[in-house]
């Protein structure tokens, strides 16, 4: 079983579902945060490995206060990471993904911490 852990900083706040901005404001930071994933994926990931058939990823958010926030929107703002991740070649096609949000514990660098784990099937 592989297991991959990768930290990136948290998702702007217009890859939000509530966020209300301009389409092109949004599309560029869909892009960045998504080249950003890809890049960090790609450091931690041996080229030269197949790529996982299934796997479960776990995004552990470290805010800097312990306020209440929605992990629905929370895993929604993540989808251009996870396409990223994908870009990489970690996994050959991003639908074979199980998601996990956790909120971690308060930190004075706010981040996301994702953990992949291959899923072992019997």
């Amino acid at each position: 079983m592989q297991r991959l852990r990768l930290v990136l900083p948290l998702p702007p706040k217009v890859l939000s579902p509530n966020a209300r901005c301009h389409w092109a404001v949004k599309s560029k930071a869909v892009k960045l945060y998504r080249f950003g994933a890809r890049v960090v994926a790609m450091s931690e990931w041996d080229s030269a490995r197949d790529p996982l058939a299934e796997c479960d990823i776990l995004c552990t958010f470290h805010f800097k206060d312990r306020r209440k926030r929605d992990r629905d929107n929370l895993l929604a703002s993540m989808k251009s990471a996870f396409d990223g991740i994908a870009d990489a070649g970690i996994v050959a096609n991003d639908s074979s993904f199980r998601h996990q949000v956790e909120i971690g514990d308060p930190c004075a660098e706010p981040h996301v911490e994702i953990t992949i784990t291959e899923r072992v099937t019997a």
